[in-house]
């Protein structure tokens, strides 16, 4: 009972840390477009398209509200985005880093650390991302994909793929139309549920490690989820989420 109910426990706290940074990650995005023009939604389209996504990836509204009221209170916080490339330990393992930053000096030391810790190295712009692609993303659970283009094409959505996988749906498009899309498949189907909607940036082509070379990857991928800056990582290691004993 004792090893079930630790972990159980950490399975809970993980879970707790994810939705803590996934809340931080959208409030930061909130404030930022929120300080960027006018703090109200009907008037900052920018604005409104991040609380749009925030709701779909089920961030509570007191976050979203809390982020708004911020901006309106005339926060001193000032971000600047900042994307880093990287390679990790194994042959052909690579990571891109999405920051919102208020102290670039504090971010590049902090990266640092995270690739030093894992046998990793931070590598120039344009050295890693060259080999991804930048998209929109969503995956909900549907499966007619007839119905889906047509709705996607009448919606004058730039379509780039679409996959099923028992029930699961997987949608990409141009990131500049993911909010175009969302709205697509809202008329399409009513009470939809989003399993992930976000813009993201995919690998041409994924790899798997294996022993020490996944361990200290994964280590990597877990230093860099716990820094604060970081908003978003990405990386083309198929099987990141093998348990590694």
């Amino acid at each position: 009972m004792g090893r079930h109910f630790e972990v159980r426990a950490a399975s809970m706290q993980k879970t707790a840390n994810a939705k803590a940074k996934l809340y931080s990650r959208f409030g930061k995005e909130i404030l930022v477009a929120a300080k960027a023009g006018v703090p109200d939604p009907e008037m900052n389209m920018p604005l409104k398209k991040v609380i749009e996504r925030a709701k779909a990836n089920q961030v509570p509204a007191d976050v979203i509200k809390r982020a708004i009221e911020k901006a309106k209170g005339g926060s001193t916080e000032n971000y600047s985005s900042a994307t880093y490339e990287g390679f990790g330990s194994g042959g052909g393992a690579t990571v891109i880093i999405d920051c919102l930053t208020d102290n670039a000096n504090r971010t590049i030391a902090d990266l640092r650390a995270c690739f030093n810790k894992s046998h990793a190295k931070l590598g120039v712009a344009g050295s890693v991302s060259f080999n991804y692609e930048h998209v929109g993303l969503i995956v909900i659970k549907y499966n007619d994909e007839e119905a889906m283009m047509d709705a996607l094409i009448m919606g004058e959505v730039d379509l780039k793929d679409i996959e099923v996988d028992e029930d699961m749906m997987t949608i990409t498009v141009e990131p500049t139309d993911l909010n175009k899309a969302k709205d697509a498949i809202e008329e399409l189907i009513p009470d939809v549920e989003f399993d992930v909607l976000e813009t993201t940036m995919l690998p041409n082509e994924y790899i798997t490690l294996e022993g020490e070379d996944l361990k200290l990857f994964q280590r990597l991928v877990t230093l860099l989820d716990d820094v604060d800056d970081v908003q978003q990582v990405y990386h083309n290691v198929q099987n990141i989420n093998d348990l590694v004993e």
